[in-house]
């Protein structure tokens, strides 16, 4: 094998990280020659349920991998995954999306097999290195994969024709468990960093505060907000996913968002966060029956997969890519305005919901900005992915 493909498997960080912006680029861009009206349809479901299901758990997918991959040795000080892992892992994931898109060719009891193979194998991976060193927080993380999993199966029960209607309810659920790991991993990541490079520049006061007692009663209801919808009690992951919201609003409120505004490698993580909240906000005031020309739970369902799922992943992706190839952590310019590019892809798919006559042009507008970030950053970080490791440089 070629040196750059002997590195691109080397470590969780460089295959799945470079993997999920590709997969960004070119499953949106499907999408939109769809919307366009070029319409190749090899899969067996609907195109919008393939959309949907390619962007939370395909993208998810990847990105979850690689996070995990990469922070589960530093958690536990054990031993990377070998290239051999990696190589295996990866192949699973990427026949999972070429089966889910020639679908229709093949019995869909394979293609569900599949598909649902890698989370677990990556799971049981990463369950073998906490055991070693187990944390209850660390292994509610493992608790969230779960749930992306079953959500994940119930759209596939559903094409199966076992779980009729199934698929809808997979798809949302599949979205609030990936809030939850936001909720979970962005509340620890985002004032941990903004307070270590505060402290970096000699202030050592105004720092951010992260209570314990709010982030509990934040990640407590975003957990169980999936379970809850999976279960059948709409209402009641509602009320869930708008307490968590709430509460990750007030915790994102504390943590100086306003001090980071010069360096976007840090607002990103925050403006994420926020939007995640907000999101978990709209769709429970949704799901609790606020007026649907008010808060349609289409554009709360996008707020949270563009901006907080989608925005949240990007930012996490980027800075770990640049620091464990020992770049400094300054994100290139082409990064940088992908940050910026995402949120506002967002802003206009929730207008699109918001103002009928501009469904259509909003929607391929929003396509175009998600499709142009994720390009810019993945050809950006390129030589992070494929390249050496460069010498330690802090930021």
């Amino acid at each position: 094998m070629f040196e750059p493909g002997k590195r691109l498997i080397s470590a969780g960080y460089r295959v799945f990280f470079f993997l999920a912006g590709a997969w960004a680029v070119a499953a949106m861009l499907l999408w939109e020659l769809w919307l366009a009206g070029l319409r190749p349809e090899p899969y067996a479901m609907a195109a919008s349920e393939w959309h949907a299901h390619e962007l939370i758990f395909g993208y998810g997918s990847a990105a979850l991998a690689g996070f995990l991959l990469t922070a589960a040795p530093n958690w536990t000080k054990a031993r990377d995954a070998s290239t051999a892992f990696f190589a295996v892992v990866s192949g699973l994931w990427l026949a999972g999306r070429l089966a889910m898109w020639v679908s229709s060719a093949l019995p869909l009891g394979l293609v569900a097999l599949i598909d649902l193979t890698v989370l677990p194998v990556v799971a049981g991976k990463v369950l073998a290195m906490l055991l070693k060193r187990p944390k209850p927080p660390q292994m509610l993380i493992l608790a969230a994969i779960a749930l992306i999993w079953v959500a994940d199966l119930f759209m596939h029960l559903d094409w199966l024709g076992l779980m009729p209607g199934a698929a809808f309810t997979g798809a949302r659920a599949g979205l609030l468990g990936l809030a939850a790991l936001i909720v979970i991993l962005g509340g620890r990541v985002t004032p941990a960093f903004t307070r270590n490079a505060m402290i970096r520049t000699g202030r050592e006061d105004r720092l951010p505060r992260n209570p314990m007692p709010l982030a509990a009663v934040s990640i407590a209801p975003a957990l169980l907000a999936a379970p809850a919808l999976l279960f059948g009690f709409d209402s009641l992951a509602a009320g869930l996913a708008l307490l968590a919201g709430a509460i990750a609003l007030l915790r994102v409120a504390l943590w100086r968002g306003g001090w980071t505004l010069g360096q976007p490698i840090l607002w990103v993580l925050h403006l994420s966060y926020a939007l995640n909240a907000l999101g978990l906000v709209l769709w429970g005031l949704s799901g609790l029956g606020v007026e649907p020309e008010i808060v349609p739970e289409i554009a709360a369902l996008h707020l949270l997969a563009i901006g907080g799922i989608g925005g949240m992943t990007l930012a996490v992706m980027s800075r770990a890519a640049l620091g464990h190839s020992g770049r400094a952590l300054v994100a290139p310019r082409p990064v940088a305005l992908a940050y910026g590019l995402v949120p506002l892809a967002a802003l206009l798919r929730m207008l699109g919901a918001l103002v009928p006559g501009l469904y259509l042009p909003a929607l391929l507008a929003a396509g175009a900005l998600w499709t142009l970030g994720f390009l810019l950053y993945t050809l950006a970080l390129t030589p992070v992915f494929w390249g050496a490791k460069v010498s330690a440089a802090k930021a």
